[in-house]
């Protein structure tokens, strides 16, 4: 009777034991399910966060209307771009109301305000803010939603089954989806050798490409000072036309490797009006404008009232429109204009050469061009750094699944935005004349320096600086004080030099 009273006293304490332990279980399971539902309701929200994020980066237009507030002596100007990925500005040109081709270029000069850029900003770290605020428009970001989107949803998934692995009792199943931080940790390196090497060389492009365009700027001054000293040689007419050849040649060159044709609508408006101007294009144009083909060409149409064709003659037009290679033609027409100066004592064979060395620049800066715009980067490279980021981006959440759980698809995400964020702009910069590069800022500023001699009071004339009219030698001593030595210390050093110089003749 003592030992059964012992093994019932044990049997009840054996059975308290037990009841608490399940209590216990029954508690750490309810703590493992509101500890799950409050992970699962962070990671849904996170998940939310980026669809809306997607989505309104992927309603956003890559290239919008843009309205430039000019000065208050200017006009208003709007530029309209297309649909399509490359920047084509429709009717960024200023037309003039005149039907005539060779009118005055005041009223264009009334309508261009080359100061006026709306993306003319250098951002700063305190711009924080106001860069992440505006993500959701990021041009990138609408570039690259599709790779991002997917990884950022196959990294949720992932994380998502190694969970439902550890809920469900497979620990081994879920161990081997664990691959470690290492494999990625090497290969990260190479990744990023890839990205930096094609990025660089990208840029290099960018800034090869600027380059190019500053020497246009610089020789079109040129040609233009010297024009301009040997006014009474080269004579006011033949000045004139150099100096519209070359303002026209900037949008010669731009429209040679940025085609920039009218639009459907316009093109209708202009179908039987003397303005049109139909432009044999030597290749497609993969734009949304209206092309026709004709003996194997393409047909672009422009307004003859628009720049640059409103400062050439209707004869020159008609072969210009002819021509493949529009701003080689007028290189070709200015050497010819350089070339028939006639000799005399001021302007002799050393003033020819000069100019048409810099005729000779314009042209090596026209292959210049041809040459970043038509070579691309290796294909091969562009292949095996897309094939390998790509295959990095997805088989990163494998990697990290053991150590941050239901958190895997935010943070592969953005580090999957991050890395082809790089990938793309090394893609946007290879070609700097297909919007990274304002040409239509440049064209205009090459037009303003060139065409003073066609102005009547617009914009900045240097004009002025090649005539003396009003203007004396003794204005100048007027001045005052220079070098911080005044008028009556000149004159008292004046007749101290000539003391002393007679004093050395009388020795």
């Amino acid at each position: 009777e003592r030992y059964n009273i012992i093994g019932l006293t044990s049997s009840i304490h054996t059975g308290t034991s037990c009841s608490h332990s399940l209590k216990a279980d029954r508690n750490q399971t309810t703590n493992n399910i509101f500890e799950m539902a409050r992970i699962a309701a962070m990671i849904l929200t996170i998940q939310f966060s980026c669809v809306l994020l997607l989505l309104a980066a992927s309603t956003v237009q890559p290239f919008q209307s843009v309205k430039i507030k000019p000065s208050p002596s200017r006009h208003e100007v709007t530029l309209s771009y297309s649909s399509n990925s490359d920047p084509i500005a429709v009717s960024s040109s200023p037309t003039l109301s005149s039907a005539a081709s060779s009118v005055s270029t005041e009223d264009l000069d009334n309508q261009i305000d080359t100061y006026a850029d709306p993306n003319d900003k250098r951002y700063s770290a305190s711009d924080w803010a106001h860069n992440m605020l505006s993500l959701p428009y990021s041009t990138i970001l609408h570039e690259i939603r599709g790779p991002v989107g997917w990884i950022t949803a196959w990294s949720t998934f992932v994380s998502l089954a190694y969970k439902m692995c550890q809920w469900n009792g497979m620990q081994s199943l879920a161990h081997k989806m664990c691959l470690g931080p290492t494999p990625h940790s090497l290969i990260a390196s190479s990744i990023g050798l890839l990205l930096v090497f094609r990025t660089n060389s990208a840029y290099q492009r960018f800034t090869e490409g600027r380059k190019t365009w500053e020497q246009i700027l610089n020789t079109c001054r040129d040609i233009t000072r010297m024009t301009s000293v040997y006014e009474h040689n080269v004579g006011l007419k033949r000045k004139q036309r150099i100096q519209r050849l070359l303002a026209a040649f900037p949008y010669m060159l731009q429209h040679h490797i940025q085609p920039r044709c009218l639009d459907h609508s316009q093109c209708k408006e202009l179908e039987r009006s003397p303005h049109a101007l139909v432009l044999n294009e030597p290749r497609s144009i993969s734009i949304s404008h209206i092309v026709k083909k004709r003996g194997g060409a393409r047909e672009c149409w422009v307004d003859k009232r628009a720049l640059p064709w409103c400062l050439l003659p209707d004869p020159v037009l008609s072969k210009l429109g002819e021509s493949h290679n529009r701003p080689l033609w007028v290189t070709d027409r200015l050497s010819l204009e350089i070339t028939e100066i006639k000799y005399d004592d001021n302007f002799t064979s050393r003033e020819r050469l000069e100019l048409l060395k810099h005729t000779n620049t314009l042209s090596k800066c026209i292959g210049h061009c041809e040459r970043i715009h038509q070579t691309a980067v290796p294909l091969n490279y562009a292949r095996h750094a897309l094939r390998s980021l790509t295959l990095w981006s997805f088989t990163l959440p494998f990697g990290l699944v053991d150590k941050l759980g239901l958190l895997t698809g935010p943070s592969v995400g953005i580090v999957a935005w991050l890395m082809y964020g790089v990938y793309e702009i090394g893609h946007r910069i290879e070609d700097p004349f297909q919007g990274s590069l304002r040409l239509t800022d440049l064209c205009n500023g090459i037009y303003r320096d060139v065409m003073f001699g066609d102005r009547n009071q617009a914009g900045m004339r240097r004009q002025s600086a090649f005539r003396k009219d009003f203007e004396k030698e003794s204005d100048w001593d007027r001045v005052g004080a220079a070098f911080g030595v005044s008028r009556a210390e000149k004159e008292i050093l004046r007749s101290a030099e000539s003391e002393v110089l007679s004093n050395e003749a009388y020795q």
